[in-house]
């Protein structure tokens, strides 16, 4: 099961140099809710990257810091810095791909 973020979190693990993947999405949204489940199995296949869900009406200032105005999103983030994004709900294989690619 994905964890849930804070900023005490965010600010630990953002120093480490290991893919972090962060899901920004909300309890209202439908496609959310689509992909929930995906990045469930996500953080259950690849133990070597930081996956993390955000939820974007508790965590408001990690949705201000990367500038989120739709959902889902699903950053992509090493070594501070967003290297890819997937803007609206995908297919799992589309971030597999992405991780695979980025780790």
């Amino acid at each position: 099961m994905s964890k849930k973020i804070t900023m005490d979190i965010y600010n630990e693990i953002s120093k480490e140099d290991k893919l972090i993947v962060l899901d920004f999405y909300a309890d209202w949204c439908n496609p959310c809710k689509t992909i929930s489940p995906i990045i469930d199995e996500l953080t259950n296949q690849f133990n070597d990257v930081n996956i993390y869900k955000v939820d974007v009406d508790d965590v408001t200032e990690l949705s201000e810091i990367y500038g989120i105005r739709n959902i889902p999103a699903v950053l992509f983030i090493k070594n501070g810095n967003v290297v890819d994004k997937q803007i609206g709900a995908a297919k799992k294989e589309v971030y597999i791909e992405k991780i695979n690619k980025l780790k």
